[in-house]
């Protein structure tokens, strides 16, 4: 097949988890089809990415765009866009270059299909084209604003999240009804979509992760316990976990384990998660490697309250064979059983109750961590790209013969 992929943003560093997810997928497809990355940016060209994009995936094509730079001139291009009816999550997003290079691409018949990657890069797509294009959606976008507007204490952000999310339920459901085909990342999304369009073609293609990067590794002594979580920490879902779980939640397991540690791996951390740092909180930053913490973690957590998708941080921790304590919300979509390979705890109390169980008890923690490796064992990205790949030939052979894709 030949592939025309759609990225906004820069794909490199592949340092969050749609990233992460975009990257294994696309190489793996590279090496059985004929794939064209279309990545543009903003900001301050980088001829270092242009180059290093385009000798990890050849055939990549880079456009630099103009975007505001810095908070005040984002906030001022957020005012003035306020009356467009598209969310400004995909408003800003869109660009004349970009729709003129994807009409182009997509205008000869030559690609047997395309792929907009996340909803935010859609409205460069025009609104009737020959060549099929199949909406990758990592999120629910309307029910992760809805989360961030219901939990957001700030009078001005919830009331920006607010707009936002009424913008974006009524601009999701028109672009699930305007793409060929969707390809969700778990059943929980999939069935979050069909609430908002029950017409739309949509399959299920999971999560995945790199067993080669993240292997299995023996189980940590415990002393002194070492809790981890890793993430983007300039993502509002992983800094409200992260305030959340410092506040409420820390200081009952420091109570019972007085030199335990606590590190927040990611990069970017805003000020908000800078400001958590103590003599037992660790915040790291950017690190070379995820991995070499979580190599010596005792629990790795996953306290999120807000968000959508599905996390692959926690694939990565339990390929590691690592014991994992996570919310409803933070496991959302993946194949995990509460009490077999992680335990599932949503409120402060009980949350912490989990970690120290497993921290007073060897034996049970070794159980979660063989069973969580086996787990990850089965979602290697180069199953999870095949399967992504039946999907796109299914979306070109059903415009080939004027069938619908089937979900």
């Amino acid at each position: 097949m030949k592939i025309l992929w759609l990225k906004a943003g820069k794909l490199l560093p592949v340092d969050s988890g749609g990233k992460i997810r975009s990257y294994n997928i696309l190489r793996h497809l590279a090496r059985r089809h004929k794939v064209t990355l279309l990545s543009y940016y903003g900001g301050r060209r980088d001829p270092d990415y242009e180059s290093a994009i385009e000798q990890q995936l050849p055939g990549a094509r880079t456009i630099h765009t103009a975007a505001p730079e810095g908070t005040i001139a984002q906030s001022v291009d957020y005012i003035l866009r306020l009356p467009s009816p598209a969310p400004y999550a995909v408003r800003k997003f869109t660009d004349s270059k970009v729709r003129q290079e994807v009409s182009q691409l997509l205008g000869d018949g030559s690609m047997d299909v395309a792929v907009c990657d996340f909803l935010s890069a859609s409205l460069n797509f025009q609104q009737s084209l020959s060549t099929p294009v199949v909406l990758f959606q990592h999120n629910v976008e309307t029910v992760l604003w809805q989360r961030m507007a219901n939990t957001e204490k700030s009078p001005i952000r919830k009331l920006s999240y607010g707009i936002e999310a009424r913008k974006m339920a009524a601009y999701e459901t028109n672009t699930l009804r305007r793409f060929q085909h969707i390809i969700a990342v778990s059943d929980n999304d999939r069935n979050e979509m069909l609430k908002l369009e029950p017409g739309c073609s949509i399959t299920v293609v999971p999560t995945g992760v790199d067993i080669e990067k993240y292997p299995v590794v023996p189980s940590a002594s415990g002393d002194p316990p070492i809790i981890v979580f890793t993430g983007s920490m300039d993502w509002e879902p992983n800094i409200d976990a992260m305030e959340y779980f410092c506040q409420e939640i820390w200081p009952t397991v420091l109570a019972q384990y007085p030199n335990a540690r606590f590190q927040i791996v990611g990069r970017s951390p805003h000020p908000r998660v800078r400001r958590l740092g103590s003599n037992s909180i660790e915040v790291t930053g950017t690190v070379p490697s995820v991995a070499d913490y979580l190599q010596s973690a005792t629990v790795v957590i996953v306290p999120l309250r807000i968000g959508g998708g599905t996390r692959l941080k926690i694939y990565e921790a339990m390929a590691m064979g690592k014991a994992m304590v996570s919310t409803s919300v933070g496991a959302e979509g993946l194949d995990v059983s509460h009490g077999h390979d992680v335990l599932i705890a949503d409120d402060a109390p009980s949350f912490a109750a989990a970690i120290l169980q497993v921290l007073r008890d060897p034996h049970l923690r070794r159980r979660y961590e063989a069973n969580a490796a086996a787990t990850a064992g089965r979602y290697d990205w180069s199953q999870i790209a095949r399967r992504f790949a039946e999907v796109l030939d299914t979306a070109a052979s059903s415009t080939r013969t004027g069938a619908a894709p089937r979900s």
